[in-house]
């Protein structure tokens, strides 16, 4: 669909608007950012586990994959 970026598990396929990845690449990159930053606005590690659901994931971890998936929303939306 013209406009859009498509995201699925490869079983199946939903779109979102061309807008809407953007903003989320964007949101991606920001959380990356308060993730690493060391100062006072850095997320500490008990709202970095907040932000992961809850589940055990090492901050590293976490850091990583908001990178890739703002790097692969980048690449998607150019």
């Amino acid at each position: 669909m013209p406009g859009s970026t498509t995201l699925g598990p490869g079983h199946g396929v939903d779109a979102i608007e061309h807008l809407d990845a953007l903003r989320m690449m964007s949101l991606m990159k920001e959380l990356h950012r308060l993730l690493t930053v060391p100062g006072p606005d850095r997320i500490t590690d008990a709202q970095a586990a907040a932000l992961s659901g809850g589940e055990d994931h090492p901050r590293e971890e976490f850091t990583a994959w908001l990178e890739r998936v703002a790097r692969d929303l980048q690449k998607a939306t150019a």
